[in-house]
């Protein structure tokens, strides 16, 4: 789909929109019933009709598609981001990354074919490289639902990648914070964990998809939650400096929980 044929004035039937895009006319349909993507006239026959914003649209959509979002985290992705331009900016983005990390996967498999072949032995931090496997994905869509993942996997991908390192270090930071204030021997009630508490409890309200982010959400018990997740589990416990660390996170926590939420 060539962006100069979505000029203005000219619009497209339903029939050939599917064609164009590689996709049916059932499909496009459904968008419309779900009000995902509106054609832009029905004509007296019935038949839909779409114009260059609405391939705009679609073609927003199906790149959403290619990087495996379901319907529902499209549209909270478009809810969140309705400025086209700035959307497909990151759309090149994302796309460029994809791009990057095929191309060390074809790298990987052409040097383990050559290693196969050559009787010698594999290097395992080689053979995998450019393969990204979604740390926690299964445990969130367990415990929360697909959607919630979706959503929150839909807010981290409409980032940039500056966006995307400014939260890292925010978060980053904000972990240091909890290392050393539960190295300083501070009470966990005490104000300077209490604010750091209520920091921790806006950080997690603010990635869309979590229980805690959700309108009449509960977010009591999705901090309470987390907080004992971060003892019970030593992959969380070690961004708080071990088991100790973290039964200090989650004591202030439940502190400001208890007074708080």
């Amino acid at each position: 789909m060539d962006a100069t044929d979505a000029k203005a004035g000219t619009d497209w039937s339903i029939q050939d929109v599917a064609r164009l895009a590689g996709t049916t006319s059932r499909t496009l349909r459904h968008y419309d019933e779900i009000g995902l993507l509106k054609p832009s006239r029905v004509g007296s026959n019935g038949y839909r009709y779409y114009d260059g914003a609405a391939l705009l649209q679609l073609q927003r959509i199906l790149l959403l598609r290619e990087l495996g979002l379901g319907l529902p985290a499209i549209a909270e992705v478009f809810h969140q981001q309705a400025d086209p331009v700035k959307a497909l900016d990151r759309h090149l983005e994302w796309l460029a990354q994809e791009q990057e990390r095929l191309a060390r996967q074809m790298a990987s498999v052409r040097q383990t074919i050559e290693t196969v072949k050559g009787g010698g032995d594999m290097v395992a931090e080689k053979m995998f490289d450019g393969f990204d496997h979604t740390q926690y994905k299964d445990e969130v869509e367990e415990r929360w639902g697909k959607d919630s993942y979706a959503k929150s996997d839909a807010w981290w991908r409409g980032m940039g990648a500056a966006e995307q390192r400014e939260w890292k270090s925010r978060a980053t930071k904000l972990g240091n914070d909890w290392i050393a204030a539960a190295g300083s021997g501070l009470s966990p009630a005490g104000p300077e964990a209490q604010d750091l508490a209520r920091r921790h409890v806006a950080w997690l309200t603010s990635v869309p998809g979590t229980p805690a982010a959700e309108d009449g959400g509960d977010v009591k018990g999705y901090v309470v939650g987390l907080a004992e997740m971060y003892v019970a589990d030593a992959r969380f416990a070690a961004n708080y400096g071990g088991e100790q660390g973290a039964g200090f996170v989650r004591d202030a926590l439940l502190a400001y929980a208890e007074k708080h939420l």
